[in-house]
C-alpha cells in the first residue's frame, strides 16, 4: 500500500459536495501530469450563497507559513472577468454602448484606420492591438500613458472585426481607458469603492504595498504554453521582449493598475463576483446590470479561431463562452476566463452557480488547466 501523505483542508463544504472535496485533495497528491499543488483555493456560490469554500497549502515555497482564507494570489488574465464587469457597469449607467465607436470617448484612439472600432469589438478581442507593432522596453507598461499613446497611433495587426486576437495585456489599458474618460475614476478605485468596500470583495486592481505580505509565492510553469504555430501577431502578443511587464520588480508590478493582467484576488471574492452574471445581474440582492444590459454584455460577440490563443473561441464583452470549449462544465451558455498558471473563474446562468479556482503552482496550460476540469467535473456530478 502506499503511503499517502495528509492533506490539512480548511473551508465549508456540505456532504452533498464531498466528491469535491475528494477532487480537491487529489490535486494534492494526484494531480494529472504531476501539478500537484503547493496551496489552492476553490469556491462555488450557487444563487449568490457560498456553498464550498475549500483552501490548503501553504502560501511560501519553504512551506513555513500556511496558505489560510486571508491569503491572495495573482491571477493574472482571471482578472478580467472583473474587468469585463466594470465595462458592463459602464453601459448599466448609460455612459457607454457596446455598439458606439470607441473614438467617440477617445478621438485619439480613432487614428490608423481605428476610428469604426466598436467597444464591443474592443472587448471580444477584435481591435487587432493584441500587442505593439514593434519590440518595445518591457517598462514601458510601467509608464501608462506611453503605452496608450503607442496603442492609439498603431495600426491593427489584421482587419478589425474580421477575427478575434487574443489580447493578454493591452485589453487591460485600453479598457482601462475607456473606463476612466467615461467615470472620471480608475478602474481600480471604482472597483474598490463600488464592488469591494461595499460587497467586501478582497479583489484588487493594483495592490497597495501594506498588502504585499498577503500574497502567496507562485511557482512559474515547468513548460512555455503551446501558442500552435507562431506568426507575428503571436510574438506581438506573447513572445517579443516587451510584450509583457518586465524590469521594475514585482513589487511595483503589483502596484501598478493593469485591469487584464495583475489582479491579486481570492477565490470566494472571483467566485461571488461572478455571480452577477450567475443570478440574472444581482450581487447580494441588489441590482448591478439589468436584463437588457447583461444579455448584450454576454452574448455572442465572435466565433472562430482566435488570432493569438491556438483555440475557437466564441468571445462576448470579455467572457470566453464555454460553447465548445467545455472548461467551465457542460454548459454551453457559461461564461468565464483563465489566467496564466491554471486560475479561472466561471458563471453558469443555468444553474445559478459561479465559482473560481486559484493556486501557486503554475501549469503551462492556457486554458482548461487539468486541476480545474477536475474540480468543475466533481462540482456537476455534485448539482
Amino acid at each position: 500500500m502506499l503511503w499517502t501523505p495528509m492533506i490539512d483542508i480548511h473551508g465549508p463544504c456540505p456532504d452533498r459536495f464531498s466528491g469535491v472535496k475528494d477532487a480537491f485533495a487529489a490535486n494534492f497528491t494526484d494531480a494529472p501530469e504531476g501539478l500537484d499543488e503547493l496551496a489552492a483555493r476553490f469556491s462555488v456560490c450557487i444563487g449568490g450563497e457560498t456553498v464550498v469554500d475549500l483552501w490548503a497549502g501553504h502560501a511560501d515555497a519553504a512551506k513555513t507559513t500556511p496558505f489560510t482564507d486571508r491569503s491572495l494570489v495573482p491571477v493574472f488574465s482571471t482578472g478580467k472577468v472583473v474587468m469585463s464587469l466594470m465595462i458592463a457597469t459602464l453601459v448599466e449607467r448609460g455612459l457607454a454602448a457596446y455598439d458606439a465607436p470607441v473614438a467617440e470617448v477617445w478621438p485619439a484612439f480613432g487614428q490608423a484606420g481605428k476610428n469604426r472600432i466598436t467597444l464591443g469589438q474592443m472587448m471580444s478581442h477584435q481591435a487587432g492591438l493584441a500587442g505593439f507593432d514593434e519590440t518595445v522596453d518591457p517598462t514601458v507598461w510601467f509608464d501608462p500613458e506611453a503605452v496608450l499613446e503607442r496603442l492609439a497611433a498603431q495600426a491593427p495587426l489584421w482587419a478589425p472585426g474580421t477575427a478575434s486576437g487574443y489580447h493578454p495585456i493591452t485589453i487591460g489599458y485600453l479598457a482601462g481607458e475607456v473606463f476612466r474618460r467615461l467615470d472620471g475614476r480608475s478602474m481600480g478605485t471604482a472597483l474598490r469603492q463600488d464592488f469591494a468596500e461595499l460587497f467586501d470583495l478582497d479583489l484588487w486592481i493594483g495592490l497597495p504595498e501594506d498588502q504585499h505580505d498577503r500574497v502567496a509565492q507562485l511557482r512559474k510553469p515547468s513548460a512555455a504554453p503551446d501558442l500552435g504555430t507562431i506568426d507575428a501577431v503571436k510574438k506581438s502578443a506573447f513572445l517579443d521582449r516587451g510584450s509583457a511587464p518586465g524590469g521594475r520588480g514585482s513589487a511595483e508590478w503589483r502596484k501598478m493598475e493593469i485591469p487584464s493582467a495583475n489582479m491579486h484576488a481570492r477565490a470566494d471574492a472571483l467566485a461571488r463576483i461572478m455571480g452577477v452574471l450567475a443570478n440574472g445581474g444581482t450581487l447580494d440582492g441588489k441590482v448591478i446590470l439589468s436584463p437588457e444590459t447583461l444579455a448584450e454584455a454576454t452574448r455572442e460577440r465572435i466565433h472562430g479561431p482566435d488570432r493569438v490563443l491556438p483555440f475557437t473561441i466564441p468571445w462576448a464583452a470579455g467572457w470566453m463562452r464555454n460553447e465548445g470549449l467545455d472548461i467551465f462544465g457542460p454548459n454551453p451558455e457559461t461564461l468565464g476566463h483563465c489566467g496564466w498558471g491554471g486560475s479561472c473563474a466561471m458563471a453558469d446562468p443555468n444553474t445559478n452557480v459561479s465559482a473560481a479556482y486559484v493556486m501557486t503552482r503554475q501549469s503551462p496550460h492556457l486554458i482548461g488547466d487539468p486541476r480545474a476540469l477536475r474540480l468543475f467535473e466533481a462540482l456537476y456530478a455534485a448539482i
